[in-house]
């Protein structure tokens, strides 16, 4: 009969280090606080002056570091600086066992708990788990570890709603809050929104540049740049297009403010999404001071839409760029050097289209500056001369421009009938899982619906724009008439905002005539 002799292990299969040999870990600590206020440091200091106390007070453990991350969220190990320190030491076996206060506060997402901890283990590094006291080379610890990280996750998926739910509520009552260190021309002063006067010059600048003087967003961040004005976050002067045209574009500086432009659509990782519709906003109206005029604000958006639709060919390098209009091409008119390199040189301004290689030669005049002043000044004087007439003609054109009731009701209309239709779909695809239609039949009666679905969304759009630019050209004139009334009766030189502010375009013709179009509509040939 054989004869079989037991051999004791010497390893320990998880550890790889010899069985009852006398070893010192190498131990290190990790501490975590949710945010960096003072109260929280003070907490912070404590974790860290603990657990170096706890290591030290034992013979068998030799005091590594505590690792720790001040004020950020535990739901996400992307941004924890000194957790990925301390893996990163751990795998390089720099560290035999961790010390944590709980399981929350090393990961409350439990794909990130089980995950760190089984990379740790296979590589025999324990976890030390002290509130629930669970070590994770503890055979049993897999389960339990498994159902407290989940418990932990759900506390701070229930904690993110929390917050969220607060959140809206407060943005349904009202409540704005402004991120002042970043934010451009406001500040806080007690518990107040209050116009930073210094910064609001700055914001009114760009405002005027833009709408008055006809720049663009990158021209005017260049400007900004040059001049070494600091940007919002008050730190550089690296003034970018985007930093200028959200400005531009910011609905605050009207004294107004949109609430919940984005949202955050994970609560593991906080990633911030644009809000297009998926979750409310809400829009409140004189929420605090404004800096710019409530007509002026909207005039900006109107002439931001205007270039974009210009595109590439606008041109903000002096102006009568994009406004004048050749008669022959419908193009814009550019500054041209003539005679660069003589004494004769001179400026002019002649259609961009007139010697293109592959278009008809414009026949449209060339133009001196001077020319073009002396017309629009004559035109401008003619217009005055019936002042009162056109003020009153524009308040009745814009009485009928605001008067959007017909369109609201065709919209309400529309609107009702696409629910309708998406019911009728939801209606046909239950019906079709519940009994067995004739699958030509059900495929007939969906296509129908699809069809009616995509024209009446097709309308809807149509109704909206159509009401949008109702709504747009009653801004126009309502800015008309208060730029009217701000204006001389009669120039006797050229002024250039008035200009700006009242010409929409200039159409030139072969005979040298041209054809001012204000922003109430009216025309008048010079």
């Amino acid at each position: 009969m054989a004869k079989v002799t037991v051999i004791p292990s010497t390893i320990n299969p998880i550890t790889q280090m010899p069985i009852n040999m006398a070893t010192t870990k190498k131990v290190a600590a990790y501490a975590r606080v949710s945010t960096n206020s003072d109260e929280q440091y003070t907490s912070y200091e404590a974790q860290v002056n603990y657990y170096q106390k706890f290591i030290e007070d034992r013979l068998d453990w030799e005091y590594t570091k505590v690792y720790a991350d001040e004020g950020i969220s535990g739901t996400s190990t992307k941004r924890r600086v000194g957790f990925n320190e301390m893996i990163k030491d751990a795998l390089g076996g720099k560290i035999h066992l961790i010390i944590t206060k709980s399981i929350s506060r090393f990961a409350r997402n439990t794909l990130d708990t089980i995950s760190y901890v089984r990379k740790l283990k296979d590589n025999g590094i324990e976890v030390y788990f002290e509130k629930e006291n669970l070590w994770t080379l503890d055979p049993k610890s897999e389960l339990i570890l498994t159902i407290m990280a989940s418990i932990a996750q759900e506390e701070s998926r229930s904690i993110s709603q929390n917050v969220t739910w607060g959140k809206r509520v407060g943005f349904q009552e009202g409540k704005v809050s402004f991120a002042y260190k970043n934010f451009m021309g406001y500040k806080k002063e007690d518990d107040k929104i209050v116009i930073d006067e210094d910064q609001a010059v700055i914001v009114e600048l760009i405002y005027r540049m833009f709408l008055v003087e006809g720049k663009t967003a990158s021209a005017i961040a260049k400007y900004l740049k040059s001049n070494r004005i600091k940007t919002p976050n008050g730190k550089t002067f690296n003034w970018t297009t985007n930093t200028v045209t959200s400005i531009l574009t910011n609905e605050k500086y009207k004294g107004d403010a949109l609430l919940q432009k984005s949202y955050t659509e994970n609560y593991l990782d906080h990633k911030m999404v644009k809000n297009n519709g998926q979750i409310p906003q809400y829009y409140v109206e004189n929420n605090h001071p404004a800096i710019i005029e409530r007509d002026m604000w909207e005039l900006v958006q109107i002439e931001l839409a205007r270039r974009s639709k210009i595109g590439t060919q606008y041109s903000s390098s002096d102006e009568f760029a994009s406004k004048l209009i050749c008669e022959d091409c419908g193009g814009f008119y550019g500054k041209k050097k003539w005679h660069s390199n003589s004494k004769y040189s001179k400026f002019i301004y002649q259609c961009n289209n007139k010697f293109h290689k592959h278009k008809e030669k414009c026949h449209t005049p060339n133009l001196k500056a001077e020319d073009i002043k002396h017309k629009f000044i004559e035109a401008y004087n003619i217009t005055m001369e019936d002042k009162e007439r056109m003020i009153e003609d524009a308040h009745e054109v814009m009485e009928l421009l605001t008067d959007t009731s017909k369109l609201d009701k065709d919209i309400s209309k529309v609107n009702d009938e696409l629910v309708m239709t998406y019911e009728l779909v939801n209606i046909l695809i239950k019906e079709n899982s519940k009994t067995s239609m004739d699958l030509e039949d059900y495929n007939k009666k969906y296509q129908e619906l699809t069809e009616k679905h995509d024209k009446l969304l097709k309308k809807q759009e149509e109704l909206l724009k159509a009401k949008s630019l109702k709504e747009n050209q009653a801004i126009k004139i309502k800015a008309f008439i208060n730029n009217l009334n701000q204006s001389e009766d009669k120039l006797d030189e050229w002024n250039e905002r008035i200009w700006m502010l009242l010409v929409e375009s200039a159409i030139v013709y072969k005979d040298k005539k041209i054809t001012f179009k204000l922003n109430n509509g009216e025309e008048v040939t010079v």
